[in-house]
């Protein structure tokens, strides 16, 4: 048993090296019982997804595969699969992320945050929703990695000033048979204010909530300590989970937006339904109506749908929630007055918005009318705006520096370096995206996606509403496990040979944004995860529900503004002069419109 034992630890340790070696020879029976251009493909196709899932490569690594074993296995030439590592729809990625790294530098994500915070108060629903809201505005900009990473420090600086020290409320939660003597004995020295953030000296201070005990008993001590527990949990859990929701109302907030409309520009030249403005007009009410539900479930779950403290005395809770609004004033306080860098900033991002929703809104005549019809896409504006950065000043220009002898000869320092740059750009993430398109290249070129697709006709052949719902959860489910970049990368290709093809692609694409049911599911999760705060049964508690309310969502937005926006109910013109060109010809597209969301 222990020779057994020990050899199964020695390959647990070289796990991915066996599976580097074994995934290409087991996958080998593709290249020889499927039709030939279709089965190599598929063969590369599945060894990418293998190697994307388990992480035995690295995934930008894994991205790069199709450069080499496409040209050598007669898929596709370099000279076609090259290219699809920079598309345009790469450069609207990279403008924002240089934009979000901007935003970052000069500090502008935390004075939003912490102006939002002062706005909607310390009252633990209240401040849960400006959490939500906080991290899922940041979050459309910014990457929902670094949103968590600056909310959480702010949510624990608050929570230590309305509960106290987090070690003594757990160690109170923990009491179950000691007398009302000795837990009273142990909390009142406590210092329920105490907090590196607000500046405590450590003396004692018997007026705060946790070391309460004048007139409280042993049990009342510890149901306030477990309900404020509770509560502490609830701020930890909504800012992840609000980020990777906000990241859906823009295309440039995750991944797989992009990867949708890069592959839709692959698939389908002909179509120009989805740009920034229009994913905005379709997205943003869907992640306003998400958040709502989400806060609500949140809410309820972690603390009630009440707006008051569980603290015994009216008194003590004014104070509580007097001493958490100081620590938010505090901190915007020391922010100072808005300087110029800051306020540049703030004008170039809202430009920057603004420029992208108004270039071709469809509901009006965008600003693209003044040039070639086609040149100018959203890559173009952002790369425009993201270029003034580097040589737009960072300090107030002043005309009598140049008459004033006695003035200092200060280096020019403009709004973003270069190396700043190229540090927070994950250039890892532009790879993978290139990655996807050039998996997507090879699935439309090779006819495997329609080969794919056509024994997945009988799907279309379910109610619409089902079939949304249906594909929705899966791809949540496998973004639980997987990233959801690979997700979508895997699965966009086959779900684009499916009747109209936008009415489960974009379902598809946000779903892959709904992954809260497990640490390992998004790097957002697993940040919260690591405070040592959350167990692993409370992201699954809360992100079981927290998936079906978003399936729910998308499933209401798909058949109601979206159908209108894209023009659901019937087969789009733009996609059946590709589908019919494919190489796989017993696919039978008929005339008629394959579903009737009329029907609905």
């Amino acid at each position: 048993m222990e020779t057994i034992s020990t050899f199964a630890k020695k390959l647990w340790c070289v796990k991915k090296q066996l599976i580097l070696f074994l995934t290409p020879l087991i996958l080998l029976p593709l290249l020889f019982g499927l039709p030939e251009k279709e089965g190599k493909c598929l063969y590369v196709v599945l060894l990418m997804a293998v190697f994307w899932c388990t992480e035995a490569l690295p995934l930008a690594v894994t991205a790069m595969l199709p450069v080499c074993l496409f040209p050598t296995m007669g898929i596709l030439p370099s000279k076609k699969v090259c290219p699809q590592y920079f598309l345009d729809t790469n450069f609207l990625f990279l403008s924002g992320l240089v934009m979000a790294s901007a935003i970052e530098e000069w500090g502008l994500h935390r004075r939003i945050a912490l102006k939002v915070l002062k706005i909607v108060g310390v009252k633990p629903a209240w401040l849960i929703l400006g959490m939500m809201i906080t991290s899922a505005f940041l979050s459309m900009w910014l990457s929902n990695t670094a949103t968590t990473a600056m909310m959480l420090p702010i949510a624990n600086a608050i929570l230590e000033s309305l509960f106290g020290d987090l070690a003594t409320l757990k160690e109170n939660c923990k009491v179950k048979d000691e007398t009302e003597g000795e837990l009273l004995c142990r909390v009142s020295p406590t210092v329920p204010w105490q907090s590196g953030h607000s500046g405590s000296t450590g003396q004692s201070d018997h007026s705060g909530s946790t070391g309460q005990s004048d007139g409280s008993t042993a049990e009342e001590i510890r149901t306030e300590s477990e309900y404020q527990m509770k509560v502490w949990k609830g701020f930890l859990i909504c800012i992840p989970y609000a980020a990777s929701i906000g990241g859906t109302a823009t295309l440039t907030g995750t991944a797989p937006n992009l990867i949708l409309i890069g592959q839709l520009k692959s698939y389908f030249p002909e179509c120009d339904l989805i740009n920034f403005g229009s994913w905005f007009a379709f997205a943003f009410p869907l992640m306003v109506i998400f958040l709502i539900l989400g806060w609500l479930w949140i809410s309820f779950l972690y603390g009630g749908l009440n707006t008051r403290l569980c603290v015994k005395k009216q008194d003590e809770r004014a104070q509580a929630e007097a001493k958490a609004e100081a620590v938010i004033d505090e901190d915007y306080r020391k922010l100072g007055p808005i300087n110029f860098a800051e306020g540049a900033i703030a004008f170039f991002f809202i430009l920057f918005a603004v420029l992208l929703f108004t270039r071709d809104p469809k509901f009006v005549t965008g600003w693209s009318t003044f040039f070639n019809k086609g040149y100018v896409s959203d890559a173009t504006t952002g790369v425009i705006i993201v270029s003034i950065l580097f040589f737009f000043p960072s300090q107030k220009p002043s005309l009598s520096w140049w008459f004033d002898s006695r003035a200092p000869n200060t280096p020019y320092v403009p709004l973003l370096s270069w190396k700043k740059a190229q540090e927070c750009v994950p250039w890892n993430i532009i790879l993978l995206l290139g990655g996807g398109f050039a998996m997507a290249k090879g699935c439309e070129e090779s006819g495997l996606a329609a080969w794919i697709g056509a024994y997945l006709q009988p799907i279309a052949q379910i109610p619409p509403a089902v079939a949304v719902m249906f594909i929705t959860a899966f791809l949540a489910c496998f973004t639980e496990f997987a990233s959801n970049t690979a997700t979508i990368i895997i699965f966009l290709p086959v779900i684009a040979e499916l009747v109209n093809p936008l009415y489960f692609m974009i379902p598809a694409t946000t779903g892959c944004s709904f992954a809260f049911m497990l640490p390992v599911s998004t790097p957002p999760n697993s940040i919260a995860f690591a405070s040592g705060h959350l167990l692993v049964k409370d992201m699954v508690k809360t992100g079981f529900v927290m998936n079906i309310l978003g399936i729910l969502s998308v499933s209401l937005a798909m058949n109601t503004w979206g159908r209108a926006m894209f023009s659901l109910e019937t087969y789009p013109d733009w996609a059946r002069p590709v589908n019919m060109s494919s190489t796989v010809t017993d696919i039978q597209f008929p005339s008629v419109p394959p579903f009737n969301l009329t029907s609905l």
